[in-house]
């Protein structure tokens, strides 16, 4: 059973085994055979689905998830780099704070929201980044070290850009005029 909560996908499950690792195993399951915004951000375990008097699912005495139940140990992030990243994604998903360990998409992140981070990080880091990245690195630490190494990869060329754009800066209209014709 899926249900919407808020911004982000619930899944509740009832599981006839004990695994340990069954949130992973799951959701890495799923990711495979389904898009990203159809994989549930949060799983609810229940001992039981409720039913109505009349055998069908009572979907309004489903439990609220707790979000907390779903959290990893905090891990602060260390770097500005990291700390900026974190600021914009506690900001756009409404949450206290970000961790180094923490999934993007467990914290109730979709297509959506992330195409809002990339936009803020490119007008904040003045570098392109694609919303892909976002699911291919969903963790803070993994996708801070993707932004660190495209910026990396990128000053060269943003250091070429500005030293051609102050030449040209100093140029006069006559020698601009001669360089377009």
């Amino acid at each position: 059973m899926l249900a919407v909560d808020g911004q982000y996908l619930v899944g509740y499950l009832v599981l006839q085994e004990q695994r340990e690792d069954w949130r992973e195993t799951l959701s890495a399951h799923l990711t495979i055979h389904l898009p990203d915004y159809m994989v549930p951000a949060q799983w609810v375990r229940l001992e039981q689905m409720p039913l109505s008097p009349n055998g069908k699912l009572d979907r309004k005495a489903l439990p609220k998830p707790d979000a907390s139940l779903q959290a990893r140990a905090y891990m602060a992030p260390q770097s500005a780099l990291e700390q900026q990243i974190a600021a914009i994604w506690a900001e756009v998903l409404g949450v206290a704070r970000v961790g180094l360990d923490d999934n993007f998409f467990e914290l109730g992140g979709h297509s959506l929201l992330a195409t809002q981070v990339v936009v803020r990080l490119r007008e904040q880091l003045h570098a392109e980044f694609d919303v892909k990245s976002m699911f291919s690195t969903p963790t803070l630490a993994d996708f801070s070290a993707y932004v660190a190494a495209r910026q990396t990869n990128n000053s060269p060329v943003q250091d070429a850009l500005a030293k051609s754009l102050e030449a040209l800066k100093r140029l006069s209209a006559e020698d601009l005029d001669k360089l377009i014709s």
